[in-house]
C-alpha cells in the first residue's frame, strides 16, 4: 500500500490545513461508520454512509491474482477479468439455449486446433488450415446470438461511470460508480456475473491477449526490463511471473481450465464488497443478502506453500533493446504487517516523495546524473515478501552504471548517518496528507477498504498502518538500511541500448 505526494513549500501547507480540517474529522470517525457483514456464505460486506452526493461507489474484490495461478497457466486471472465482462446466461445473449450449442462446437474445434498446433513441425498443415476454416465459420454464426457489451450498456444508460477492472498479482477488482437509487441493478448484475458467467468469445479475446502482450510488453523495452528483473528476483516464488502472463501460456489458456479456475477463487469466502456513498446500511444489506446469499459456499483454494528462499548473492540482469538506458535495482523484505515494511515506507519517501527528497535533490538536482528516479516500497504486491524496488533513468551522458554507484551512496548515507527528526517528521507529515486527501473520495474508501480486508482480513489495515508510521524512529530507519540494502540480497537489471552492447 504506498501514499504518494508530489508537491512541497507553501502549496504543501496549504493542502494539508485544507484536506486535514475537510477530512480530519472523517479519518477519527471512520470505525464507528464502517458496517461489517458476514454473509450466510462467508462473503464480506462493508458498508460507509457518506451523503456528500446521492451516488456510492461499488468495489467487488476477488483474493486471486496473477500469484494464485499454477505453471503453465500464467495470465489466466487475467484473462478470467476479460471474460467477466462478456456477460451471463441472461445478459450479452438474445437466445442462451442457442448460443450454447454454438459455444459447444466452438469448445470442440478449438481444442482439437489446440492440439494440432501443439504437434509443431510435425503438424498437419491442411487439418489445420480446415479447422481454422471451421472456426471462423462458428465464430460467425456465434455473432448473430451475441449483444455486444450489453452490461456496460445497461450501466451506461442507467448513470453508471468508472465501469471497470484490474488484476494485479495479489486481487482482481471489479468497480463501478451508480446513483445511490441504482442498487438492486448493481447486486442483480454482479450477482448474477458470479453465479451464472458465459466466458463466451473465449479463443478470440485470449488472441485479444496474447496481441496486448506483443504490444505493450514484448515491444516495449521498460517493460520488458521489469518483467525479466521481477523473473530474477523471484526464482521459486509467483511473483517473478507476470500478470498478464507468458506468451506461450497465453496462446495454450483453456477455457475448461479457466472455468475450473474461477470457482475455485472466486468463491464467497474469498470476496469482499465496499460499498461506500450514499445508502441506508439496513436497506442495503437486505438487498445485498437477497442476491449475493444465493451464491452457494464453497471450501478456499489451499494457500500458496511456496516461500521465496533467502538469496545468497547479488543477481544482474541485462536486457538489449534499442531504448535509452534504464535501472532498476530491488532488495528482498517483508510484507505487512511485520514493522519493518513501515520503516521501509517511510524509506521510500525520504528517497522519493517530491522535489524535496534526497533522490531528487542529490541525483536530479545537484549531479544532474538522473533525469528522474523513483522508490517503491511494496514490489510487486503485498500478500507476500516482496521487494523494495528503485525505478531510475541516467540523464547522457552519464551511464546506468554511474547512477547506480550514486544509489549506493544515498543508501550507504541512510545506513550510516543518522536522519534528523525534521526530515522524519517532514515524510510522516507528507504520508498523512495523502492519506486524508485520499479519504475524501467515495471510489478510494472502497479501495482501500476492500483492499485492507481482502489482502489482510482487516478494514482497518490502512488507517493502522498510518498510525504505525508514527513509531517509526530514526534508528528503525538506519536498522532496515543495514539489513536489507545489502549486495547479496539484491538484484539489479539495467537496459542496454542495442548499439551499446558487444
Amino acid at each position: 500500500m504506498r501514499f504518494r505526494l508530489k508537491f512541497s513549500g507553501l502549496l504543501l501547507v496549504v493542502l494539508f490545513i485544507i484536506f486535514f480540517l475537510a477530512d480530519r474529522a472523517l479519518s477519527i470517525s471512520l470505525e464507528g461508520r464502517v458496517n461489517e457483514y458476514t454473509l450466510g456464505n462467508g462473503m464480506k460486506v462493508l458498508l460507509l454512509k457518506r451523503h456528500q452526493s446521492p451516488t456510492f461507489s461499488l468495489y467487488i474484490r476477488f483474493r486471486v491474482g496473477a500469484v494464485d495461478e499454477n505453471l503453465g497457466m500464467t495470465g489466466t486471472a487475467h484473462l478470467l477479468e476479460h471474460m467477466l465482462f462478456k456477460g451471463t446466461k441472461t445478459l450479452g445473449t438474445k437466445n442462451y439455449l442457442e448460443e450454447e450449442k454454438i459455444l459447444n462446437r466452438i469448445d470442440s474445434v478449438a481444442m482439437a486446433l489446440d492440439a494440432e498446433r501443439d504437434k509443431g513441425e510435425k503438424a498437419d498443415k491442411d487439418f489445420l488450415k480446415y479447422l481454422e476454416k471451421i472456426i471462423r465459420e462458428l465464430t460467425e454464426e456465434h455473432r448473430k446470438w451475441v449483444i455486444k457489451d450489453e452490461i456496460e450498456l445497461i450501466y451506461s444508460q442507467n448513470g453508471g461511470v468508472g465501469f471497470n477492472a484490474m488484476t494485479s498479482v495479489d486481487t482482481t477488482t471489479y468497480l463501478i460508480n451508480l446513483p445511490s437509487n441504482r442498487l438492486e441493478l448493481w447486486a442483480r448484475i454482479e450477482s448474477d456475473r458470479i453465479l451464472n458467467p458465459v466466458l463466451r468469445e473465449f479463443y478470440s479475446e485470449r488472441d485479444v491477449v496474447m496481441e496486448e502482450r506483443r504490444r505493450s510488453y514484448d515491444s516495449q523495452p521498460e517493460r520488458k526490463l521489469s518483467e525479466h528483473f521481477l523473473g530474477a528476483a523471484f526464482l521459486a516464488h509467483p511473483y517473478g511471473r507476470p500478470i498478464i502472463g507468458w506468451a506461450s501460456d497465453i496462446q495454450h489458456l483453456n477455457k475448461q481450465a479457466t472455468e475450473k479456475f474461477f470457482r475455485a477463487f472466486y468463491s464467497p469466502a474469498n470476496t469482499v464488497l465496499a460499498i461506500v456513498g450514499d445508502l441506508n446500511p439496513e436497506e442495503t444489506i437486505s438487498l445485498i443478502k437477497k442476491y449475493f446469499e444465493r451464491i452457494p459456499p464453497q471450501a478456499l483454494h489451499p494457500p500458496l506453500r511456496t516461500k521465496e528462499p533467502e538469496q545468497p548473492g547479488e543477481r544482474r540482469v541485462q536486457v538489449i533493446a534499442d531504448a535509452n538506458p534504464r535501472l532498476i535495482m530491488g532488495f528482498h523484505k517483508p510484507n505487512p504487517p511485520h514493522a519493518d515494511d513501515a520503516v521501509c515506507d517511510i524509506i521510500e519517501g525520504l528517497l522519493s516523495y517530491g522535489r524535496t527528497s534526497r533522490f531528487y535533490k542529490r541525483l536530479v538536482e545537484e549531479e544532474k546524473i538522473a533525469v528522474e528516479i523513483s522508490a517503491y516500497n511494496g514490489y510487486p504486491g503485498e500478500r507476500y515478501p516482496n521487494l523494495f524496488a528503485v525505478f531510475a533513468t541516467p540523464r547522457h551522458p552519464h551511464t546506468a552504471e554511474e547512477l547506480e554507484k550514486a544509489i549506493y551512496r544515498e543508501i550507504d548515507r541512510l545506513q550510516n548517518e543518522p536522519i534528523s527528526e525534521q526530515e522524519l517528521k517532514k515524510v510522516k507529515n507528507l504520508i498523512q496528507t495523502d492519506f486524508l486527501r485520499k479519504l475524501n473520495s467515495n471510489s478510494k474508501l472502497a479501495y482501500w477498504l476492500s483492499y485492507g480486508q481482502s489482502l489482510f482480513g482487516n478494514w482497518q489495515h490502512f488507517t493502522e498502518r498510518l498510525a504505525s508510521y508514527e513509531k517509526v524512529s530514526a534508528e528503525d530507519v538506519r536498522r532496515v538500511a543495514q539489513k536489507y540494502f545489502i549486495p547479496r540480497n539484491r538484484t539489479v537489471a539495467t537496459l542496454v541500448k542495442s548499439s551499446e552492447s558487444p
